[in-house]
């Protein structure tokens, strides 16, 4: 009733009919009570401004031409495009290609020779070597052949450990992979928070623009200081730098989308939401840590370097035994010497039986069993590191699903306070000091209401990457 009739009391005692209409301006700029909110008595307690809750937040239109993209469109684009999976994909057929390498020594090598001599008659390589041979002139073609009968496994011992080693760069190339999936994800939810918070500054210039100018008007009308106006007007320059933050903000974010997804220059998506409902982490974490461990390709791919470094240590130790191998060869000589055959073959094994060379294949050998050890000790601490994260980010997914509740109370409250600190200030009964206060809160906690659910979706994105991978 107070505020119905003070319009008619400001007529009464003589003020200005644009000063009436100020009033009056005032009283309808006044927004409608909250639902929900407290009652004094049977009188409900007039309401702040409007809230700015994501729902209620206005869109920005996208520009002309703008491509919708969502989280997993966004994720297969990554797939596509981005260098740094290429790169880990033809690293792991490099290493297949070393696999093959290894296997050669198992095939016979066989080569073709063509020689053709003019030599001195009765001459002879009399220095240079203990061998004294005949040079004999002649034109001759033959085929050599040879093949490797046992090395008592350690040829064997090095596929097996080129193979694993294969292996493991193909768990490296699927790591790389889980990482830049992540990397979108923290993009894309980074770029949205980033979108929603230039929101929140945009509607609150709004907001305060409206109060600065309502003060500036009552302030020309000697019914406000010109302090009242100078603190509207603080807070309106504030919001605005706001704004300018945010906007840097937003445009830094879809730059930094933009590169993970493969581009080089700037693309121009709409972002959609994630519509799909809010579900409480999973309260297992034992479980998710065993999931871990027998999920994560980075544990995969160094459990197979330790096994290759067991494998290539047993090779190094094999080197230490005999090598037994076959040789074939046989060939035709047209143009010869009287003193040569038309026509040569000859086979023959070769037993070669390591038996002193400086000590060059036991340190070999103990240098990969030194490095085995290693390899099986970087597990170790990686299995340790892995239990850690898994668990971090479990904890940090449970404390972002509370926060998205919390949030939303603390932003209920705040609109409350801005409400009772609105009609205390138009009422006269405080000074404009409480309700910039009272704005600051509200805008605090609109910026906290909209990053506390992308914070929660990116929260379970790190952790299903720790664990089973995205």
């Amino acid at each position: 009733m107070r505020w119905t009739l003070l319009p008619l009391l400001m007529i009464s005692l003589g003020a200005s009919p644009s000063v009436a209409q100020l009033a009056i301006d005032w009283q309808s700029s006044s927004p409608a009570p909250v639902a929900g909110s407290a009652q004094a008595g049977s009188q409900a307690t007039p309401a702040a401004m409007p809230s700015q809750t994501p729902d209620n937040l206005p869109a920005n239109p996208p520009s002309p031409g703008a491509k919708p993209l969502t989280v997993k469109d966004a994720e297969a684009i990554a797939l596509k495009n981005n260098p740094v999976i290429s790169v880990a994909r033809l690293n792991a057929l490099a290493f297949h290609q070393v696999t093959r390498e290894v296997r050669s020594s198992l095939w016979p090598t066989a080569y073709v020779d063509v020689t053709g001599v003019d030599a001195q008659e009765n001459s002879r390589i009399s220095a240079g070597g203990l061998n004294n041979p005949i040079i004999y002139e002649r034109a001759a073609a033959g085929t050599t052949v040879s093949q490797l009968i046992t090395d008592f496994g350690h040829t064997n011992n090095l596929v097996a450990s080129a193979r694993l080693h294969e292996k493991a760069e193909d768990q490296n190339a699927m790591a790389t992979k889980e990482q830049v999936l992540l990397a979108v994800d923290q993009a894309f939810y980074g770029a949205l928070q980033s979108a929603a918070v230039l929101k929140v500054a945009e509607q609150t210039v709004a907001s305060r623009q409206l109060l600065s100018d309502q003060v500036s008007a009552l302030t020309n009308s000697k019914l406000k200081s010109t302090l009242d106006l100078s603190f509207a007007n603080v807070n309106l320059a504030q919001a605005k730098l706001l704004v300018l933050d945010a906007q840097n903000n937003s445009k830094a974010a879809m730059a930094n989308l933009s590169a993970i997804l493969g581009f080089s220059t700037l693309q121009d998506y709409e972002l959609v939401e994630d519509t799909t409902p809010l579900t409480q982490p999973p309260s297992a974490v034992d479980e998710l840590i065993a999931e871990a461990f027998s999920q994560r390709p980075e544990i995969l791919a160094l459990e197979f370097e330790s096994q290759s470094a067991q494998k290539f240590h047993s090779a190094q130790r094999d080197a230490m035994l005999p090598t037994i191998s076959a040789l074939g060869a046989v060939g035709e000589a047209p143009v010869r010497n009287d003193h040569l055959s038309s026509w040569y073959g000859a086979v023959g094994v070769n037993v070669q039986i390591p038996v002193f060379n400086g000590f060059l294949l036991s340190a070999r050998s103990r240098e990969s069993d030194l490095q085995a050890q290693a390899a099986n000790q970087r597990l170790i601490d990686l299995r340790n590191r892995v239990s850690r994260d898994v668990r971090t980010s479990w904890l940090n997914a449970s404390t972002a699903y509370e926060r998205v509740s919390v949030s939303q109370q603390l932003l209920d409250q705040a609109n409350l306070a801005l409400s009772l600190a609105d009609t205390r200030y138009r009422l006269g009964l405080s000074s404009i000091v409480e309700l910039s206060q009272a704005q600051l809160q509200q805008t605090q906690a609109q910026i906290g209401g909209v990053t506390a659910t992308y914070d929660y979706r990116l929260a379970l994105s790190i952790l299903r990457y720790q664990t089973t991978g995205l």
